[in-house]
C-alpha cells in the first residue's frame, strides 16, 4: 500500500472513530446533515486534467441532479490527490441519490469513462455535521 493511500486511510479511520456516534445513526437531525468526504488518489500527472474535467462536466451534472456539493478541489499535501465533499439529509438518501446518479444514462454515457481513467483509488468517509460547521466549511474552502 503506497504512502498516499495509507495516509488517506489513516485519516479516514481517525475521522470515522471521532464521529462514530454520529455515523451510527442513519438520518440526521433537522439542524444536521450527513457529509460524505471522498478522497481521490489520482494517477500521476492527471490532477490538472481531472480538475478541469470535474469543473466542466461533473460539477454541472451534480448540480443538475441537485447534489449539495460542499467543497472540492486539489489537496494541498501532494500533486496527485483531490477531494469532493457532498451533503445529504441522511445516509439512506445519500445511497439512493448516488445509486440514481451513478446509474443514470447521463453519467454512464457522459464523463464517467474519462473521470475514472484518472482515478487510481478513492476512499469515502461519511460523517454527521451540524449546520454551523457545514456553513464554516463552505465558507473556508471557497477561499
Amino acid at each position: 500500500m503506497n504512502n498516499v493511500v495509507s495516509r488517506s486511510l489513516a485519516a479516514g479511520v481517525v475521522l470515522l472513530w471521532t464521529a462514530w456516534p454520529a455515523v451510527a445513526q442513519t438520518s440526521a437531525a433537522p439542524s444536521e446533515r450527513i457529509v460524505e468526504v471522498r478522497s481521490y488518489n489520482l494517477k500521476a500527472g492527471t490532477r490538472d486534467r481531472f480538475h478541469e474535467l470535474f469543473l466542466r462536466e461533473a460539477l454541472p451534472m451534480l448540480r443538475r441532479w441537485k447534489v449539495d456539493v460542499v467543497a472540492y478541489g486539489p489537496s494541498l499535501h501532494d500533486r496527485d490527490s483531490y477531494y469532493l465533499m457532498r451533503a445529504f439529509p441522511g445516509v439512506d438518501e445519500r445511497q439512493r441519490g448516488e445509486d440514481a446518479f451513478y446509474g443514470s444514462e447521463e453519467w454512464l454515457k457522459g464523463p464517467r469513462e474519462a473521470i475514472l481513467a484518472d482515478i487510481e483509488s478513492y476512499t469515502t468517509i461519511v460523517v454527521r455535521l451540524d449546520d454551523a460547521t457545514l456553513r464554516g466549511l463552505r465558507e473556508s474552502l471557497r477561499r
